[in-house]
């Protein structure tokens, strides 16, 4: 198993030795676990490396737990952060831990469908849980934790490690909730430890303080309930614990992966839609894209690397990235989705780069015109407070504004349009309203996108007569008299382009249709109090 997990790119560090990790994952089918505290309503692509180690250990049969934080969220884990996170509020809380716990269960439900494309043996017991550690660390007293685990954990370690040491260098200081927060994680493993047998902690290359941390713990708890059998000197290495921290992505560029245009690439549909997440994937360098199948799929080495020979010889047509986006869509939103997307990237860009489909605008306006309206009444009404703090977030957690941001934020929905008003489309606005519709991060930055050629604009009625729908893009030009209104399609659609395939449908409504959005506005002034 762990030769797997190397081969594919997973391991950066092991805690406990590697050799006799190696041993007991091969004589033992041991539970291994991932933690994630819910800090926002979904995952990002970031989270995807140590889930994918579990997802891989699972389908080989080991018990694998996916951990929601809903307890150790209310501390805030100071690993990696220079600066302690803002208090939510309970609110929000409750709504980021309902979303991640559906996300979760989706995910796994698209690995084992996945495990199932892949032909990997129905005769393997398998068995996976989803637990929070609200669950117990709501009963725990603070002095059965410290009588027992804080006995166990000395002061030296704890504050040697890296994320205590920044802090304390810089003068930001640390609160005494996230300095303890390793006792907590660590007394989530010895509870799963003693009443689940996990015994293996994956996570990133900043939780490996964490992990370290909690295994000392668990030794220590080990000896206090007397479960060490009256050994002395080594641990017996078929009960003891192990760690195995992912190491930090980055693109061959050194970029920290999982941003996109400073956003975050989240895996919830309704935040970031199919569509998106395909074209994000579709971007990936020719350098990245081996890698990337490794990591992110379950395709198996071989494939990859025919497919990669194929892709050398005419990387023109990008088939990795097409594969690789399509299959990191189906396991995060379900083989249907992947393959709508699929099918709208072909209907979008089949006629060439240098068109846009009419009928996918068209298809685009006519699910964003569904999906912003009225709540169905079949819907609960918990389920629509969900779907508002999702899209709010999305909005708010976009490019940072700036002093020369824009009154009017633009409204994201799961199609990913945003609506402007008509009012924003004077002559000489294009700069506004590519910062509006999230393809630049200021009026500035977009006025320079447009001197350099590098900003584009959809243009009505300009197909050829052999294929009138195949609509063409036009080169922004600078100046005051260049008027957006002029660029509408169908009265209703304004198409935006930045580079070679950062594209932005806008709906264009009038003024007072834009009033509709300010219970948004309040919702996302919210979610930004609470980040």
């Amino acid at each position: 198993m762990l030769s797997v997990l190397e081969e594919r790119g997973f391991v950066k560090d092991v805690a406990g030795g590697r050799q006799t990790l190696d041993w007991l994952l091969t004589e033992k089918r041991i539970g291994a676990y991932v933690g994630v505290d819910p800090t926002a309503p979904s995952l990002h692509v970031g989270h995807l490396l140590p889930l994918m180690a579990l997802y891989w250990m699972y389908l080989h049969g080991y018990y694998t737990v996916s951990l929601l934080g809903g307890g150790t969220v209310q501390i805030g884990d100071p690993s990696g952060r220079t600066t302690a996170r803002s208090r939510q509020g309970e609110d929000v809380q409750s709504m980021n831990v309902e979303s991640i716990q559906r996300q979760l269960d989706k995910l796994w439900t698209n690995v084992k469908c996945l495990g199932i494309k892949y032909q990997y043996s129905p005769l393997i017991s398998r068995k996976q849980d989803i637990l929070n550690n609200r669950r117990w660390l709501s009963q725990l007293s603070a002095v059965e934790l410290m009588r027992d685990l804080g006995s166990g954990m000395r002061l030296g370690a704890m504050l040697s490690r890296d994320s205590v040491k920044l802090r304390m260098e810089s003068g930001e200081g640390m609160a005494i909730s996230e300095f303890s927060y390793p006792l907590f994680q660590a007394y989530d493993w010895w509870s799963m430890y003693r009443n689940q047998g996990v015994q293996l902690q994956i996570g990133g290359s900043d939780q490996y303080g964490n992990i370290i941390a909690g295994m000392g713990a668990v030794s220590h708890m080990r000896k206090i309930h007397r479960m060490d059998n009256g050994a002395e000197g080594d641990e017996d290495p078929s009960v003891a614990t192990y760690g195995l921290t992912t190491p930090l992505l980055t693109t061959a560029s050194g970029e920290k992966f999982g941003k996109s245009a400073g956003n975050a690439v989240w895996l919830d549909g309704q935040m970031m839609s199919s569509f998106d997440l395909y074209q994000y994937f579709l971007r990936t360098a020719d350098a990245d894209v081996e890698r990337y199948l490794k990591l992110f799929t379950f395709l198996p080495l071989d494939e990859i690397r025919l497919l990669m020979n194929r892709q050398n010889q005419d990387p023109s047509k990008r088939n990795a990235q097409h594969i690789l986006a399509r299959e990191i869509v189906e396991l995060a939103h379900g083989a249907a989705d992947a393959k709508k997307a699929e099918a709208a990237h072909k209907d979008a860009f089949g006629q060439g780069a240098h068109t846009f489909s009419l009928f996918s605008l068209r298809n685009a306006i006519a699910s964003d015109k569904d999906n912003t309206s009225e709540p169905k009444e079949h819907m609960k009404k918990e389920d629509t407070e969900l779907f508002e703090y999702k899209k709010a977030y999305a909005a708010s957690s976009a490019a940072q504004p700036t002093a020369s941001s824009p009154p009017e934020r633009p409204q994201h929905d799961k199609t990913n349009i945003v609506t402007l008003p008509l009012s924003m489309l004077q002559a000489g606005s294009f700069p506004h309203v590519l910062h509006a519709a999230g393809l630049a991060t200021s009026k500035s930055e977009a006025s320079r996108l447009i001197a350099k050629k590098g900003a584009y604009v959809l243009v009505p009625n300009s197909g050829e007569l052999d294929n009138p729908t195949a609509l063409k893009w036009a080169t922004i030009e600078p100046g005051k008299e260049v008027n957006p209104y002029h660029y509408l399609v169908d009265f209703e659609a304004l198409v935006l382009r930045a580079g070679k395939s950062r594209i932005q449908i806008c709906r264009v409504v009038k003024d007072e249709g834009v009033e509709e959005t300010e219970k948004m506005e309040e919702m996302e002034g919210k979610t930004e109090e609470g980040q």
